[in-house]
């Protein structure tokens, strides 16, 4: 499948993802997901815009990988204002900062997305995980654990978010 076909497929009840031409369905999730996805796209939108330092979307496809496509769709992304474009279709490459809110995800599925928005060139990959209470940020150069904040600095300058926040 390309990632215009997947532009253009008809709602089925599921989300999807395009992974080297490989169609993959996920669920949609429960509440406590869609209540995190908002609070950090809230806080992080609010941040953004009043110092203008780029946009947050939320259940946007990003087209990392042409021939075969691959359309990966955070929970919450970040792009910086001097990539960020308007379009009707999916952003072209990775967002700065992409959010993934685990659920019921396999660690490995997991492990495999973060790979593939790293190796796309997206900046820092956050990982939200409710069930631990815990926050790990991902980048090329390793990963730490958030101890009381999230907080990507060299992508959302002054930008923090406190844990309490996130898991309230």
């Amino acid at each position: 499948m390309t990632a215009d076909e997947l532009l253009h497929l008809r709602d089925d009840g599921w989300r999807h993802e395009l992974i080297r031409g490989e169609l993959k369905r996920m669920p949609f999730k429960g509440v406590e997901r869609g209540l995190i996805v908002v609070d950090i796209a809230v806080n992080l939108d609010g941040f953004a815009r009043a110092r203008r330092l780029g946009e947050v979307l939320a259940g946007t496809g990003f087209w990392v990988e042409r021939d075969p496509d691959t359309v990966l769709a955070p929970d919450v992304a970040f792009i910086r204002a001097k990539r960020s474009v308007r379009t009707t279709g999916y952003f072209e490459g990775p967002p700065d900062a992409a959010f993934e809110i685990v659920e019921d995800d396999e660690p490995h599925d997991i492990a495999e997305k973060t790979r593939e928005w790293l190796s796309a060139g997206c900046r820092a990959v956050v990982i939200v995980d409710p069930k631990t209470k815990s926050v790990r940020i991902h980048r090329v150069s390793g990963a730490i654990d958030a101890t009381d904040a999230i907080e990507i600095d060299d992508v959302v300058p002054g930008w923090r978010m406190p844990l309490s926040e996130v898991f309230d």
